[in-house]
């Protein structure tokens, strides 16, 4: 088990303490051990970089500059393409 030897102070809503604790009760857990989890599922995961290689993926996308039409076109085209036979 990691040793916890530095202190966070973090201000929260009420409404989100009282959430909180409900469910620190409810897993019988403590609040803190909450937020860590949610720190390091948010931050640290192994696939956190995954957000940065799909933005680079929307990018590279986007810089191919391909050719749509607009939006009520493409918005008819999506709606009938499953019943048109092809």
């Amino acid at each position: 088990m990691a040793e916890f030897t530095e202190r966070l102070q973090v201000l929260v809503a009420p409404a989100q303490l009282a959430e909180l604790r409900r469910l620190a009760r409810r897993e019988r857990r403590s609040v803190g051990s909450l937020v860590r989890e949610a720190v390091e599922a948010t931050y640290f995961r192994a696939d956190h970089g995954d957000v940065e290689r799909r933005l680079a993926a929307v990018e590279r996308l986007v810089a191919m500059s391909l050719p749509v039409a607009d939006w009520e076109q493409m918005e008819h085209e999506s709606i009938r393409w499953p019943s048109n036979g092809q």
